[in-house]
C-alpha cells in the first residue's frame, strides 16, 4: 500500500491515555492507576446534511471544529473516570495514604483548565488584544500598525497561556501524551512497524495538529483584520466577534494546505510555524505511554478492519 492510499487518521490526548479516530470509529486507551488499560470507543455517526457541508471549502473547518469538539469531551470524561476509578487495590491504599488525589481533585483539574481554555478562547484571546493595541494607539495610529500591534499581544498571550498551563503536572503529562500520539501518527504514516522502538524514533511535531492550527488562526486573522477598520473601538470589537468563523474557517484551510505541501522542498516552510509551538505543547513521552499510545491505535485499526470487512468491531475492555 502505498503512503497516498493509507487512510488518515487523527488523535487527541487525553488524561493518562490517547484517542484516535478513523473513518468509522473513535477510540480511547487509558491506562488506570493498577497498569491495566482500559478502552472506549464511540462510532462515528453519519449525517448527510453535515457530510455535505464537510466538503463545501472554508465550512468544513467549522464542522470539523464541532465534531471534534464534541466526540473530544466525551472521550476526555472517560479517560477521568477511568483514571480515577479505585480498584480493590488502590481502595486499600488510599486507607494507607490518605493524601491519595481524589476523583474530585483530578475532575477538579480538567474542569478548571476547560473553563480557563474557553475564556481565553472567547473573551482573551480575540477583545483583550484590541483594547492591548487601542492603549497604543497614540504610539501606533494607523490602520495597518494597529492590526500588526494587534496581532503580536495575540501571539504574546497565547505563548505565555500554553507556558503556565505546561507546568501544571497534570497538563505536561497530557502533552507528554500528545507527543505519543503524534509519534504514533508519524511512525504509521512512513510505513514502518508500530514498535516502542521505531515510535520513539518518531518525530513528536505534526503538520496537521490542533496547536497549529491555533496559531495559523493568529496569522490569518492579522490579514483578515485588514480588511475591516479598527476604529471606532466598538466597531472593531464588533467585527473581531463576528469574523471569528470566517477566521476559524481560513485557518482550517491554511492547515489543509501546509499538510498537503509537506513534502514539497520549499514549500514545507509553510507549516514550520505550527511546528515551532508544537515543541510547546508536546513533550517526550515515556515507553509506558508510548504503550497506551500504540494501543489505543492499534484497536482502532481492528475496527476499522472489521468494519470495512462487514465484522463485529466490538471493543477490547
Amino acid at each position: 500500500m502505498s503512503e497516498v492510499q493509507k487512510p488518515v487518521y487523527g488523535g487527541q490526548a487525553v488524561v493518562e491515555g490517547v484517542m484516535f479516530g478513523g473513518k468509522h470509529h473513535t477510540v480511547t486507551a487509558v491506562r488506570r492507576k493498577d497498569s491495566t488499560i482500559v478502552y472506549y470507543h464511540l462510532p462515528r455517526e453519519s449525517k448527510p446534511s453535515l457530510n455535505r457541508l464537510k466538503k463545501v471549502p472554508f465550512v468544513r473547518g467549522i464542522v470539523a471544529l464541532i465534531q471534534s469538539s464534541g466526540t473530544g469531551s466525551k472521550h476526555l470524561n472517560f479517560s477521568t473516570e477511568q483514571y480515577e476509578e479505585e480498584t480493590d487495590e488502590t481502595k486499600v491504599e488510599k486507607k494507607k495514604d490518605p493524601k491519595e488525589s481524589s476523583r474530585l481533585s483530578v475532575w477538579l483539574s480538567v474542569a478548571v483548565i476547560g473553563v480557563l481554555s474557553f475564556l481565553f478562547g472567547k473573551l482573551m484571546f480575540t477583545l483583550v488584544p484590541v483594547f492591548l493595541a487601542e492603549l497604543t494607539r497614540p504610539i501606533f495610529p494607523s490602520h495597518l500598525a494597529q492590526i500588526m500591534v494587534e496581532s503580536l499581544f495575540k501571539l504574546i498571550l497565547l505563548l505565555v497561556y500554553i507556558y503556565i498551563v505546561s507546568m501544571t503536572p497534570l497538563i505536561k503529562r497530557v502533552f507528554q501524551y500528545h507527543g505519543a500520539e503524534h509519534k504514533v501518527i508519524n511512525c504509521f504514516e512512513s510505513g514502518k512497524e508500530l514498535t516502542v522502538a521505531n515510535v520513539q524514533a518518531s518525530s513528536r511535531l505534526h503538520y496537521r495538529c490542533g496547536s497549529s492550527f491555533i496559531l495559523f488562526t493568529v496569522i490569518v486573522g492579522m490579514f483578515v483584520y485588514l480588511l475591516v477598520p479598527t476604529d471606532p473601538l466598538w466597531l472593531r470589537v464588533v467585527d473581531r466577534v463576528l469574523l471569528i468563523p470566517v477566521v476559524l474557517g481560513i485557518a482550517f484551510e491554511v492547515l489543509q494546505l501546509t499538510n498537503k505541501v509537506r513534502d514539497i522542498p520549499v514549500l514545507r516552510y509553510l507549516g514550520y510555524p505550527g511546528l515551532w509551538l508544537q515543541l510547546l505543547t508536546t513533550k517526550a513521552p515515556s515507553d509506558d505511554q508510548v504503550e497506551v499510545a500504540l494501543a489505543s491505535f492499534n484497536e482502532l485499526l481492528r475496527m476499522e478492519k472489521n468494519t470495512e470487512q462487514g465484522l463485529d468491531s466490538d471493543v477490547i475492555v
